[in-house]
């Protein structure tokens, strides 16, 4: 069946008090999706933000952004009064997310709603607690010990606790109980917003696409709570790290730093770490796409402590037998493989053997006019997942301003593109008419938007991430035109 989905991340969501929410916003965007003919909503990855504010390094895998949690949906049910937040400063741009404005603004906001919560003694709050188990117990540990050492990384705390001594640990959290209950109040109050707008959505017609990155970050409660996971010394510390190599776009290459996994210590154990990760992002989202595919072929390991990507050395990964844990563990489950970059055979091969559909990109099809590539839309197979830019990738309008002359003259020539009906219209209509059982646009190619509303460059520090959509761009004119295209192209949601 053809489908098509819009990527719109959750923060990008034209929310009231400074950053998109799970509240009416997103309820209005998944009218907006039905109305469109659309069959799927791509999200990024809702896990909080940490330095960078990227959702790529986050304090938890498996915790959920406080700063999503709707306001006003809480003053509905008592837990905030209006003038608790409506009149605090939020930005002064409707159109950015000043996140250090949101971490000194809204905490203190969600502390007040959550003292209220924990006075009401809620059994549904006992029971998530419950449910959730150790994974909600760490974090909530690791966040109260974070604010008691000023956000300190758990790699500088002192040794009892860095180390998780027992008796360290049960002397926090004596110590630490209110800090605790706030914390695990936060992810109550999210994951019960989240999973009323799952229903919502699902309810339409429209399946979530979720996002798992690869590695996580090092300042996380996964890799505190779980060191024997990864390549760490006997203090804890990487002895090598996660990146990619030097390139054409890179001389240096990219040294994202993350801590890497101890895949032959994982494979002796059935992966358990991996599948809780895998089948837990299954209760939030219906269809995840994998970040770094690659890296499950083969991983990129850099010395830890180097300045750039240079000495690093590719090493196996766990290759066709993770995946095939994983199937027999979880089930069948809709996965996209994120394929992108330099691919080897072996890569291929092994996408061919797991049976999940990889992603095409059409920012990427026309750099080599006389060769081709596998990113035409001519050339990408049916069990393809199709995009015109992802998440990493300059809008349309962006791409048309700023790519060579070359290549953007083959992608008119190649597209038809015309200025009288718009660079991103075409452009979409092409992904659109591809053979990909599935094609996903981002929103501001659909408002036809520039680099500035880009949300991420890689490689780079600041300003990304921030990009909102103002209130009134979900409008009926835009989804009747969206639907009128799915039904030209066939991929009318059913």
């Amino acid at each position: 069946m053809r489908r098509a989905g819009i990527l719109m991340p959750v923060s990008a969501l034209p929310s009231p008090c400074g950053i998109g929410t799970l509240g009416a916003a997103a309820r209005e965007f998944a009218d907006f999706l039905a109305l469109s003919g659309q069959s799927c909503w791509q999200i990024l990855p809702v896990c909080p933000t940490s330095y960078g504010d990227s959702p790529y390094q986050s304090f938890s895998s498996y915790a959920g952004n406080p700063y999503f949690i709707d306001l006003n949906d809480l003053a509905a049910e008592g837990l905030l009064h209006p003038s608790e937040y409506q009149e605090l400063f939020w930005g002064g741009d409707p159109a950015r997310v000043d996140y250090g404005l949101l971490y000194t603004t809204r905490y203190p906001v969600l502390r007040t709603a959550c003292a209220r919560l924990l006075r009401e003694d809620r059994e549904d709050y006992r029971l998530f607690c419950r449910e959730q188990g150790e994974w909600l117990e760490d974090y909530a540990l690791f966040m109260a010990l974070k604010d008691r050492y000023h956000g300190l990384p758990w790699s500088q705390w002192p040794e009892g606790e860095r180390l998780r001594e027992p008796a360290a640990l049960a002397r926090a959290r004596e110590e630490l109980a209110e800090d605790i209950a706030f914390w695990q109040g936060v992810q109550y109050l999210f994951f019960r917003q989240w999973g009323a707008l799952k229903a919502y959505v699902n309810e339409r017609g429209i399946s979530i696409i979720g996002d798992l990155p690869i590695y996580v970050s090092g300042d996380s409660a996964d890799v505190w709570s779980s060191p024997e996971q990864f390549q760490l010394d006997e203090e804890r510390r990487p002895t090598e790290v996660a990146g990619c190599p030097p390139d054409a776009f890179s001389a240096d290459g990219q040294l994202w730093g993350n801590p890497l996994f101890d895949w032959e210590g994982m494979k002796e154990d059935g992966y358990r770490w991996w599948l809780r990760r895998i089948a837990f992002q299954f209760t939030i989202c219906d269809i995840l796409r994998i970040d770094h595919f690659r890296g499950f072929d083969e991983y990129y390991a850099i010395p830890a402590g180097d300045d750039t990507a240079r000495n690093g050395r590719w090493r196996p990964g766990p290759g066709l037998d993770f995946f095939r844990t994983v199937e027999r563990e979880l089930g069948p489950r809709e996965i996209i493989a994120e394929d992108l970059g330099f691919l080897t055979d072996t890569v291929r091969q092994l996408l061919r053997d797991t049976g999940y559909p990889g992603m095409k990109v059409l920012e990427f099809a026309f750099g080599d006019r006389e060769h081709g590539s596998d990113y035409l839309p001519h050339c990408c197979g049916e069990h393809s997942v199709i995009y015109t830019g992802t998440h990493d990738n300059d809008t349309i309008q962006g791409w048309v301003a700023s790519a060579s002359e070359e290549e953007v003259a083959y992608a008119k020539e190649y597209l038809r593109l015309s200025e009288a009906e718009g660079w991103h219209w075409g452009m979409l209509r092409s992904a659109w008419a591809a053979a990909s059982e599935l094609a996903v646009v981002q929103f501001q190619d659909l408002l036809g938007l520039g680099s500035e509303a880009r949300m991420n460059t890689p490689s780079t520090l600041g300003g990304n991430w921030s990009w909102r959509t103002l209130p009134g761009t979900f409008t009926p004119t835009l989804a009747q035109r969206l639907r009128r295209e799915m039904q030209v192209y066939q991929r009318l949601a059913r």
